[in-house]
């Protein structure tokens, strides 16, 4: 393992920006998905399989773990195209792939890539783990489970020296932060039977995300209900007990995101990053949980909750069908060169007015997700307190910009605080 801190922080990665975002922000690893054999096979871009050799290159420069996700149900017709991936997935030295279908098991085995069990086997208990460290050396646990149950599996792999193939302790991933399904380890069926399309192939129509009410079909009689968003469970955030996490053994923690834009990646490993190095350095507090909340917010979120880590018993429902982040980001315009003896970048603006003083975002596939303050501004060679559409600007940067990357404006939202 090439992880130095205490838990390894894994991100998602839906496409390059969000790749460069967790590589840039301190991930220890990333997890992603190529074309349709996973489970957020609509929710991101998703990346193709001549994608692989340059992601595993990115992660190999920064000394990061690449995981392969093919956790979907495999029917008959798949089987070729799975081992299509997996064989080129150990060309291009991927580190592992994550797998719940014993046909993807069984040819990763074969290949001798090192295999990661999904949430979607639904592991509860030490047999489980048992069973599947013949095959896997990481297996992600069931998301229903208690942070005192989460202990009691690592204790008991401690104790009775439970390996996987690779000859070390089997490690054990818990989710830590994001989105939350209503159904058991996302095994869900709604969008299947109303819209034919199968969340369990990566195809969810988020039909627990809507508006519902409860009516008696007797009496018409419509029941009452505290929130109209009774399916759709605020996200998970574990950062203010994150301690207790890595007292019950948790090896690896993973951030829900791969549908989620490149600042979302780049806020949040870079919030967790921080948390789990103080931890190591006994400077974890309250006063830093509360600065690391104020950062998760601004991204995209549906309300946080801690899950059923700290024993409750009801989930806790969000009250909005999108987002509560208390920031967004407002598209400004394009990049169009970067000037490395002036550290300048020089943007063309298509849409809103940019002004001194405003936080800009800028992405891009090579750059990630990059945040700075407008400080200086030139139209023209000429130095303004704003710009307007369809000038050409530049303004000093301490990174370098490509042609391809978008530049936004970060503005408040209605849930500011």
């Amino acid at each position: 393992m090439n992880r130095t801190s205490s838990i390894e922080l894994m991100a998602p990665a839906g496409n390059f920006e969000s790749l460069q975002a967790a590589l840039d922000n301190g991930a220890d690893s990333v997890y992603f998905g190529v074309d349709q054999l996973n489970m957020r096979a609509r929710a991101s871009i998703n990346f193709g399989l001549g994608d692989l050799k340059e992601i595993a290159q990115r992660c190999k420069e920064k000394n990061v773990r690449s995981y392969l996700t093919l956790n979907t149900i495999i029917y008959d017709h798949d089987l070729s195209v799975i081992k299509t991936l997996i064989d080129a997935a150990v060309e291009a030295e991927i580190t592992a792939v994550i797998a719940m279908d014993q046909a993807v098991i069984a040819y990763a085995r074969q290949k001798n890539m090192e295999i990661h069990i999904s949430t979607q086997i639904n592991i509860t208990n030490i047999e489980t783990v048992k069973f599947y460290a013949m095959f896997a050396d990481t297996m992600v646990l069931s998301r229903e489970l208690s942070l005192s149950q989460v202990e009691k599996i690592t204790s008991q792999i401690k104790a009775e020296n439970i390996c996987g193939p690779g000859g070390r302790l089997v490690e054990i991933e818990i989710f830590g932060h994001g989105a939350l399904c209503m159904a058991v380890s996302g095994k869900c069926y709604l969008s299947l039977h109303s819209h034919n399309s199968s969340a369990n192939r990566g195809a969810c129509k988020q039909n627990c995300r809507k508006k519902y009410t409860v009516i008696d079909q007797e009496s018409g009689f419509e029941i009452e209900l505290d929130n109209e968003y009774m399916m759709s469970p605020e996200d998970l955030c574990t950062i203010d007990f994150l301690d207790q996490i890595a007292s019950a053994g948790v090896s690896v923690l993973k951030i829900e995101g791969r549908g989620r834009a490149p600042e979302y990646v780049a806020k949040t490993i870079q919030c967790y990053r921080e948390a789990i190095d103080s931890i190591d350095q006994g400077t974890y507090s309250k006063e830093k949980v509360e600065g690391w909340m104020e950062e998760l917010k601004k991204v995209y979120n549906r309300g946080f909750w801690s899950g059923y880590y700290l024993g409750q018993k009801l989930g806790s429902w969000s009250e909005v069908s999108g987002s509560k982040a208390t920031q967004k980001k407002v598209y400004i315009g394009k990049g169009r060169h970067y000037y490395p003896k002036a550290s300048v970048g020089e943007f063309l603006i298509e849409a809103y007015d940019l002004k001194v003083g405003d936080r800009i975002l800028i992405t891009g596939p090579t750059t990630g997700a990059k945040e700075a303050d407008v400080k200086d501004l030139m139209v023209e060679n000429s130095s303004e307190k704003s710009g307007k559409k369809g000038d050409i600007i530049t303004l000093p940067l301490d990174f370098k910009i490509r042609p391809s990357d978008k530049l936004y404006k970060v503005v408040a939202t209605e849930y500011q605080s």
